[in-house]
């Protein structure tokens, strides 16, 4: 049993998942008690009066039998982020009279055999999350009784990240592969046209240029490029997860996997968006954790491969936190890398350098959140440290840029 459970039935346990009798019935037993038997101390009928309808509705009030119970329909797990609607099945069984309900906007209270009530559930953030939990509570006659506070089930559900339209990025010169939309050196079947030339054994009788062949008086035919895919790989730097507030570096997040509007979730966002681009127009993609690369995607192509991307850009986003050295590992011969990062220090920089010297494109995505907030807290130290990491943050993107790497703008 996980701990999360221990404590769920510790909460549930503490009143027992079982009707018991609640304050109002215990002070109705001892203030009727008290008023009969001190009416007839005094010889005050008035007392007596007031005392004995209080225990007749004691006596009369029999304890509530069965279980209820609220069951929700779970949110479907294509879902997206956004507002989600679900409905919520409340049972109250044979005594129960009032049901409450601890719902997203706040606590309602219905009838226990009130039809299924429509619940709104909205998750703004891609990742790991908890959808609904309802907790409940259910009241007998008079709330003599009641049922619970039981601690209702955690609907946990994984928003992948969004895919929003990005136009495709530059290609390498020799792409790999033998179909695809881009020019390959090599001759093929596409439509634009490499060159016309004599004609060789082998050749197609289709592709024979008759306008040529009749003005030379010799068989000419026309030789047209090959179209192949490219090699992409998405290289995420998870190192560090930055905004815009400089003061807000040092210290932790908590409520969210990412911080809104950082780097980090600039970088999976625009990863998501870069793979779903290529992907859709015939590309080989691979994903490349640069410091933790056991979280590596192989090169695949198609829409399982994207969700496959999606999917494990969550789990790079989870386990984000410092690395003692970036890698890229095994890169395909002649392939784009789009380096996403928020390039603070040079080493993420020296790696794009060398792998641009070692023949592959290389795109710089800055992801590091523009124009920078100086720490107020700091005083006038606060402006020049933030001056300084953007000058700095300007000089390394130049330096990128006059090593051949293709610099673009903030996410």
């Amino acid at each position: 049993m996980s701990r999360a459970d221990k404590v769920r039935e510790a909460l549930a346990g503490s009143h027992g998942a079982r009707w018991h009798a609640t304050d109002a019935y215990a002070r109705a037993v001892w203030l009727g008690v008290g008023l009969v038997a001190t009416g007839l101390f005094l010889h005050q009928v008035e007392l007596v009066l007031f005392g004995v309808p209080l225990l007749l509705t004691v006596l009369l009030t029999r304890k509530p039998r069965g279980r209820p119970a609220v069951e929700v329909r779970p949110v479907p797990r294509g879902a997206g982020a956004g507002v989600v609607h679900t409905v919520a099945h409340v049972d109250g069984g044979p005594d129960a009279e009032i049901a409450v309900i601890k719902l997203p906007g706040g606590s309602r209270a219905v009838p226990a055999s009130s039809p299924d009530l429509p619940v709104e559930v909205r998750r703004d953030a891609w990742g790991p999350g908890v959808d609904l939990r309802l907790d409940h509570l259910f009241a007998g006659p008079d709330g003599m009784y009641v049922y619970g506070p039981i601690v209702g089930t955690e609907h946990v559900r994984t928003i992948l990240p969004p895919v929003e339209h990005h136009p495709a990025g530059p290609m390498p010169p020799r792409p790999a592969g033998l179909v695809g939309i881009h020019r390959s050196p090599r001759a093929g079947d596409s439509t634009e046209l490499r060159d016309i030339r004599a004609f060789q054994p082998g050749d197609r009788l289709k592709r024979i240029d008759w306008r040529v062949t009749t003005r030379t008086g010799t068989v000419h035919v026309r030789e047209r490029h090959a179209e192949a895919d490219a090699d992409i790989v998405l290289a995420l730097d998870t190192r560090a997860d930055l905004t815009a507030d400089v003061a807000d570096w040092s210290s932790p997040y908590y409520g969210a996997m990412t911080r809104p509007s950082g780097s980090l979730d600039a970088a999976v966002r625009t990863a998501a968006s870069m793979a779903a681009g290529y992907l859709r127009q015939g590309d080989r993609v691979a994903l490349m954790d640069l410091g933790r690369p056991q979280l590596n995607v192989r090169s695949g192509v198609g829409r399982r491969h994207l969700m496959r991307i999606r999917t494990q850009l969550v789990v790079c986003a989870q386990t984000a936190g410092w690395a003692s050295r970036v890698a890229l590992h095994k890169l395909p011969h002649g392939c784009v890398v789009v380096l996403l990062s928020p390039f603070l220090d040079d080493e993420v920089a020296d790696l794009a350098v060398q792998t641009r010297k070692h023949g592959h494109v290389v795109v710089a995505v800055n992801t590091l959140p523009l124009p920078l907030i100086p720490d107020q807290e700091a005083g006038a130290w606060g402006e020049v440290a933030a001056e300084l990491i953007a000058a700095e943050h300007r000089l390394r993107l130049k330096r990128l840029a006059r090593h051949g790497v293709a610099v673009t703008a903030e996410c």
